[in-house]
Order: structure tokens, then C-alpha cells, then sequence
């Protein structure tokens, strides 16, 4: 009997070596990264890093595309593995060819090629700012056990995310893994592998502390479109 799902997926090689290296680079060379912040405040003892939010940034675009990229394709791998990451929330339905609607399976959604899935998926999600992190050896991590779905902003933003990435820049240090508490797995940092994770208390999470190497990272969330882009009046 196959072990039950923990929904935690990590594609290997998600983005190649020299790119993750190149973006390593220019971070270590910025001089616009800043404290970290937990839930919109700086808090260290709960997260010590240096961050830099990219998606706003013209200088950092080419990044932000990149690494959009090989999320997008991580993540059709993964609603065909969880298509009802799709369908279970949204209900989706499709014309039945006779004037009415038929409501979409889990089947339906494995079973469509990757345009017709990616057209899908960019109709129901979208991709959040991304945020790139750096966490010096033997000071910096996110200690604290957290998930990625809370009520904060009046727009609601945070409760529109729907899953969790995050791209591992480098490697070559021990620990610095991300810990999934319920689960109890830790995911080992290597250059280039993606991580796709739910963002809900079900999938707390910690960021260990990397020790014998600074540790760098991308992170971001697929969030749900807005309600009235999903159900227009």
C-alpha cells in the first residue's frame, strides 16, 4: 500500500546551476536588501535574514521571470498530481456541448495537456511577489514555526495564497533544511530544486539554520485569482 500524500513536492533541478549561481552573485553585490520581515514587522528572533522583494524591481525583472518560469512548470506537474487543488475549491465547470455546463473531476483535470492545463491554471491562480533571502551561517534562519495563510491586509492578499515555493539557490552548507513540524520531514537544501508546499497550519514550517555556509533562497506563493476575476457579475 502506497504511504499516504504529505503534499509536499520538491522537482529537482527545477532551475540550472549557473542561473541560481548569477543570481547568488548579484545578491551578495545589492545594496537593497534589508532585514527580513515576519507578517509585515521585523522580527529577528524569529526570522534573521536579509530579504529583497523583486517583483516591483525593474532592475531584478529578468529574475522574477525566470524563476516564474520554472515554478510555473513545477507547478502543472503538481496539479496533475493533486488536481484537486483545483477542483475542490473552485468547483470548475465547462460547456457540455449541448447548451448547458458539466461540473470538471479530479479525472478531468489529469487528463488535459499541458496548454489546456496551464490555460486552467493561470485562469484560477496567479503568482505572488517574490522575495529573495539570504541567511548568513550560524546566525540566520526563520526559527519560528508559521504558515503562510493569515489574515492581515484589508485586501485580504495573504488569504488568497494557496500554495507555497521555494527555489533553493545554493548548497554546499549542513542543516539550514525547511521543516515541515506535522509531516516531520525536513526538505535539504540543493542548487536548483523546487519546493511546492500547502500554505495552511496543516504544513507549519521552519527554516533551520544553515551552518558552515550562507544559505540563499527565492521564495513566493501561488495564490487563487480574485473573486472578481474568478466569478465576474
Amino acid at each position: 500500500m502506497d504511504a499516504p500524500a504529505d503534499f509536499i513536492e520538491v522537482y529537482s533541478a527545477a532551475l540550472d546551476a549557473v542561473t541560481c549561481d548569477a543570481i547568488v552573485a548579484r545578491m551578495r553585490a545589492s545594496d537593497a536588501l534589508s532585514p527580513g520581515q515576519v507578517g509585515g514587522g521585523v522580527y529577528p528572533e524569529l526570522k534573521r535574514s536579509r530579504d529583497l522583494s523583486i517583483s516591483d524591481r525593474a532592475d531584478w525583472a529578468d529574475v522574477a521571470q525566470t524563476l516564474n518560469v520554472a515554478v510555473y512548470a513545477g507547478l502543472l506537474a503538481y496539479l496533475r498530481r493533486y488536481p484537486q487543488a483545483l477542483v475542490a475549491p473552485l468547483m470548475l465547470q465547462q460547456p457540455d456541448g449541448q447548451g448547458g455546463l458539466r461540473r470538471l473531476s479530479a479525472g478531468d483535470i489529469a487528463a488535459l495537456d499541458d496548454r489546456a492545463l496551464g490555460q486552467l491554471a493561470r485562469t484560477c491562480l496567479r503568482p505572488g511577489a517574490i522575495n529573495l533571502q539570504w541567511y548568513r551561517a550560524g546566525e540566520g534562519g526563520y526559527p519560528y514555526w508559521h504558515c503562510e495563510l493569515f489574515p492581515r491586509a484589508a485586501d485580504c492578499e495573504t488569504l488568497h495564497r494557496h500554495l507555497l515555493w521555494t527555489v533553493y539557490l545554493n548548497d554546499g552548507f549542513s542543516a539550514g533544511e525547511t521543516e515541515f513540524l506535522f509531516q516531520q520531514r525536513k526538505v535539504a537544501p540543493r542548487t536548483g530544486d523546487l519546493l511546492l508546499a500547502p500554505t495552511a497550519f496543516t504544513h507549519t514550517h521552519r527554516g533551520n539554520r544553515p551552518e558552515g555556509g550562507d544559505k540563499f533562497i527565492a521564495t513566493s506563493w501561488i495564490l487563487f485569482q480574485r473573486a472578481e476575476a474568478l466569478y465576474p457579475a
